[in-house]
């Protein structure tokens, strides 16, 4: 059962989970006690969910790298996300398509997280290649929470929380501000968050208006090479370029209404948001700017990258499910629109070392990609045993595209020196822009079958179709696939069962992914380009274990990712294990008549060597964290220490040629670069709960 509106915090609970309704690797969690494990921000959730990873090297601020079932889904390529129904990943983004960024959202606010790992469902959208995470925003604790921790690298945060009582879980409002000064050299970042929404309810209908405020500085240490940290050229959590860091700028509002009856439902949802974005990154040093011919001598001006984005997002969608029954079995039929508008004007500019000073332009695209799809989803039940859930879904893709920077770094006869964007090409005169235009439509269908439960034992088998929109950067003009199609196989086999009052949830299954096109990094440009077409092909293994008084998730990856002439694809983990436990109890001590509670969290995970490029192998990662607090009445102390061992471990890896200026002869050969992952880090965390629930905890059960 879920936990009561009025369940204290810090009290266990047994988690609601409903059971996998597309494939034996969707996972609907509940994150319960097991917020008491340490988590840095909203993605971290995302490691309840098996086969999940994820790194960020290069600043507290910048979007994490997601690594899932043999996918480098980078900041979000392959991966769609959504909070409250509202898409994060941004289409034509300069710093990679999809690129999704989720620490506008504030951790606490996260009731549950819905994965569906594969493209098996009819609701999921673009980007849904490896699968789909869903944020579920919901505060079940009514009452008030203050908090504030500090901690290692003169690190703040402050934390209010509103959910007023006698209102619905989907009522609520936050607010923080954090700051640092960062591990090593140029880590430090500052920012300030707002959430809130308001849900209301009169009869079968429900009206919820959420809106988000972010802003976001930081700084970033970039990447390092090995061989100058071996030979102590470079300090481990050092920097080359003090200059590197970001800005990041969100805004959003989403109104949604919903209207449930005994034989159907209907929702509508709209919403619209504005975001900004700059981030200066290099990672290659000064191998990129060679003197050219046509160009005025110039020393190596360096390869820092300066990325920019301002984009404009809105969008809809509705829905109707209706439900019958026929031979005394449940039927159900859904009928879906969506349709998203994004604008983004974007450029990529290099800038003179150590300066703000652009020399040259990579591309400045004005883009705008529009969306529209239709979905069918309906489930059929042959018997009690045996159910059919899918359907069809269509997206249509449009793209119109300004490259205002059409003809650069090219030798034309007569052109000026030095400009990058030239109003002549071999043939003459041109203006310096142009324009390509493209559509296409997707036709996805997918469905699953599920044969039980019999004694809490289901088999499943889920087979689907996926796409990933087309990155403006490389669109051709009238480019007849403006996607990347990807087929998606899976079965297994899932156990879900109480026993007394404890909830198990196992599952066992193999799986099968083939992307048509994909995309993998690229150290020159700071981002991803096109590659060819790929295969994934692995196994996982997956335990939960729910009780009042603790909690325990388990689970291991394997997966073997290649491109179709049979090399490894690079980057790609082929084994993640993750172990997320947490207990909490009373102390058989009491204060004032109070007792006193403590509760403790653990999260423990390993990454394999990667396989990088040219053959090459990277580090293992093997981290641990742990929390523990202790609750009289309303008062609560707590300590979080991350990386509890202080593991000096390699969060980002990579294999590639580069020149930071670090030795007098350099080399042409390529080196390993990394990018660090945090030391150890201990937080001291005061929390006040204000509220009738808060009050409640601890209480004497008899006067005093």
């Amino acid at each position: 059962a879920p936990p009561p509106d009025d369940a204290p915090v810090g009290e266990g609970v047994v988690s609601s989970r409903r059971a996998p309704s597309r494939a034996a690797g969707e996972v609907d969690a509940t994150v319960g006690q097991l917020a008491n494990v340490p988590r840095a921000n909203a993605s971290d959730v995302l490691r309840l969910a098996p086969g999940i990873f994820l790194s960020n090297g290069l600043g507290d601020g910048h979007a994490e790298q997601v690594f899932l079932r043999g996918f480098d889904a980078r900041l979000g390529q392959d991966l769609e996300f959504t909070v409250n129904g509202v898409p994060i990943n941004e289409p034509a983004h300069p710093h990679g398509q999809g690129h999704a960024d989720t620490h506008f959202i504030i951790p606490e606010l996260i009731d549950s997280v819905r994965v569906l790992e594969g493209p098996f469902d009819p609701h999921q959208g673009d980007f849904a290649v490896a699968g789909s995470a869903q944020f579920n925003l919901r505060v079940p604790t009514r009452g008030a929470v203050l908090q504030y921790r500090y901690g290692s690298f003169d690190t703040h945060r402050a934390l209010g929380l509103w959910a007023p009582e006698g209102e619905s879980p989907g009522t609520f409002g936050a607010a923080e501000y954090a700051s640092s000064a960062g591990y090593g050299q140029n880590r430090g970042y500052e920012r300030a968050t707002a959430n809130a929404q308001y849900e209301h309810r009169s009869g079968a209908l429900t009206v919820r208006v959420f809106g988000a405020s972010y802003l976001s500085r930081y700084r970033s240490a970039g990447v390092l090479r090995d061989d100058d940290v071996a030979a102590g050229r470079a300090d481990f959590y050092g920097t080359y370029d003090a200059t590197q860091g970001g800005e990041v700028a969100r805004h959003l509002l989403s109104v949604e209404v919903e209207s449930n009856r005994r034989d159907s439902t209907l929702k509508a949802q709209a919403w619209g948001s504005v975001r900004d974005f700059r981030l200066r990154e290099n990672f290659t040093g000064f191998l990129l700017d060679v003197q050219q011919a046509w160009q005025s001598p110039h020393p190596q001006r360096g390869d820092l990258i300066d990325q920019n984005g301002r984009s404009t997002d809105v969008g809809a969608r509705a829905s109707g499910r209706f439900q019958t029954t026929l031979g005394g079995l449940r039927h159900s039929l859904e009928v879906g629109l969506y349709g998203r508008f994004v604008s983004v004007d974007g450029t990529q500019t290099r800038l003179r070392s150590g300066t703000d000073i652009p020399y040259r332009t990579d591309f400045t695209l004005q883009s705008d990609v529009g969306n529209v799809a239709f979905y069918v989803d309906a489930e059929l039940r042959f018997t009690r045993w045996l159910t059919l859930r899918g359907g069809l879904r269509g997206d249509l893709f449009q793209y119109n595209v300004l490259d205002r920077c059409a003809v650069s770094d090219e030798s034309v006869r007569g052109a000026p020196l030095d400009v990058s964007c030239l109003s002549a090409d071999r043939v003459g005169y041109r203006e310096p822009f142009t324009r390509r235009t493209s559509g296409g439509f997707a036709l996805q269908p997918r469905a699953s079958l599920f044969a039980g439960p019999f004694k809490g034992v289901t088999v499943a088998v889920a087979a689907g179709l996926g796409a990933r929109s087309a990155d403006p950067v490389y669109l051709g003009n009238d480019q007849t696939l403006p996607y990347s199609p990807a087929t998606a196989l899976e079965a297994g086999v899932i156990y879900d069962r109480r026993v007394g009052d404890t909830r198990l949830s196992a599952r066992a299954l193999g799986f099968y992914t083939h992307v048509g096109q994909d995309l993998v990094f690229d150290e020159t440009q700071g981002r991803n380009s096109i590659a060819g077409s790929t295969t994934r092909m692995g196994a996982l293994a997956a335990l939960r274990a729910t009780h009042p008084r603790f909690d325990v998730s388990a689970h291991v990856t394997w997966a073997r990712a290649t491109f179709d002439d049979g090399f490894l694809v690079p980057y790609v983990p082929q084994l993640v294990a993750r172990l997320d436990a947490s207990a909490n109890g009373p102390i058989p001590a009491r204060v004032r008549g109070r007792a006193l509670t403590l509760s403790g969290g653990l999260g423990i995970t390993y990454v394999a060597p990667r396989p990088l490029p040219l053959a090459e192998t990277g580090d293992e990662v093997f981290t641990v964290d742990a929390q523990v607090a202790t609750r009289w009445a309303h008062l609560e102390l707590g300590v979080i220490a991350q990386n509890l061992f202080d593991a000096q471990y390699r969060w980002g890896q990579y294999n590639f040629v580069s020149d930071f200026r670090s030795r007098p002869f350099p080399t042409l050969v390529a080196a390993r670069h990394f990018a660090a992952g945090p030391p150890r880090q201990v937080l001291v965390v005061f929390t006040v709960h204000l509220g009738t629930a808060a009050a409640r905890h601890g209480a004497p059960t008899e006067s005093p």
